[in-house]
């Protein structure tokens, strides 16, 4: 599976993303692209799984339309530390994920 990193994310969260193609917003060039255009080229470049901790995009985007799923992390800041703990759990829907799609996934309370 093909997924992207929102460039609000660090890059060495996608060391975790065994088994998978993950790529950066940064790497590619497309830094400061507006979510919509950022999500319709992400789709059109062959990613299926767009990662973000961007608690918005939910509500500002036709999610249907888009043919991209979108994972969404709940932590504490968007810190590496925060982030990793909840790698396990994307790996676990990754399988499950369908174009247009919405996940949250969580942050574990400590």
């Amino acid at each position: 599976m093909r997924i992207l990193l929102d460039e609000c994310l660090p890059r060495p969260l996608r060391r975790g993303l065994v088994g998978h193609e993950a790529a950066t917003v940064q790497e590619l060039g497309w830094s400061g692209v507006q979510n919509g255009a950022l999500l319709r080229r992400a789709a059109a470049d062959g990613f299926d799984v767009f990662l973000t901790v961007d608690k918005s995009i939910e509500f500002q985007q036709a999610l249907g339309d888009l043919g991209i799923a979108i994972i969404a992390l709940r932590a504490r800041s968007n810190d590496i530390v925060d982030l990793e703990p909840l790698i396990a759990e994307v790996l676990t829907v990754l399988p499950t994920v369908r174009p247009g799609q919405f996940i949250r996934v969580p942050a574990a309370a400590r």
